[in-house]
């Protein structure tokens, strides 16, 4: 089984940006640990992170392509207002997830709202790190027909 992660804007910062909101945890830290999670549940975890918009869009792209088998998405203030990468993530025929470290319906108003959430199987967030981790084992699940 393949998971492609996709990291948003920014995201090359975790470790450093807001550690109020996001904590100390390195991006690379998070990809070490959905990659141990994977392991144990069997599957493979691809991990990209961009700061462009269309670089997202074409590792989407690149996803379906591929023919993984679901996806796993923090796009972080994309999430608020980039139609163009809900338009590919649409064209996804797989589970798609999206999370958030932070819970974005307690934050600011503009971040209450998702273009991606009338698209995606479901949405985690506010639980740190473990936004991630409960992500990538809601993501596998679907994939097996168990939720």
């Amino acid at each position: 089984m393949k998971i492609l992660m996709l990291h948003g804007i920014n995201h090359n910062m975790f470790g450093k940006r807001d550690p109020k909101q996001y904590g100390t945890t390195t991006l690379a830290e998070i990809d070490a640990k959905l990659q141990a999670l994977g392991r144990e549940l069997g599957a493979e975890v691809e991990s990209f992170q961009t700061n462009s918009e269309s670089a997202m869009c074409e590792r989407i792209h690149q996803g379906f392509a591929d023919g993984v088998d679901a996806v796993l998405i923090n796009a972080g203030a994309w999430t608020h207002y980039s139609y163009g990468i809900r338009d590919a993530l649409a064209i996804l025929t797989v589970p798609v997830v999206e999370l958030h470290m932070s819970n974005i319906h307690a934050r600011e108003e503009f971040r209450h709202h998702s273009v991606f959430a009338d698209i995606v199987k479901g949405q985690i967030c506010g639980f740190g790190l473990d936004s991630y981790l409960l992500a990538l084992r809601a993501a596998v699940s679907a994939v097996r027909g168990e939720s």
